[in-house]
């Protein structure tokens, strides 16, 4: 996330107050924390207009869904 935060010219501060996030949540992003809540992963993707890639553990991309695909189901 730190090569799209400063081609957008944003410091960490920044970037965190529009994504709706602490800025710790941005320095964990940047320096690779694996325990960051997938939601804030989004909103901080979201808020540097990015789109999130998956891959596997072997390395496989996981292509990401069509959001029109995606329907919600009432338990």
């Amino acid at each position: 996330m730190a090569e799209p935060r400063r081609r957008a010219r944003k410091h960490s501060g920044e970037l965190a107050l529009l994504a709706g996030v602490g800025r710790s949540t941005v320095q964990a992003l940047e320096g690779g924390k694996n325990t960051v809540q997938l939601d804030s992963v989004v909103a901080v993707a979201d808020a540097l207009g990015c789109d999130i890639a998956l891959l596997t553990r072997a390395g496989s991309f996981v292509p990401p869904l069509d959001p029109t695909s995606i329907q919600a189901f009432e338990l």
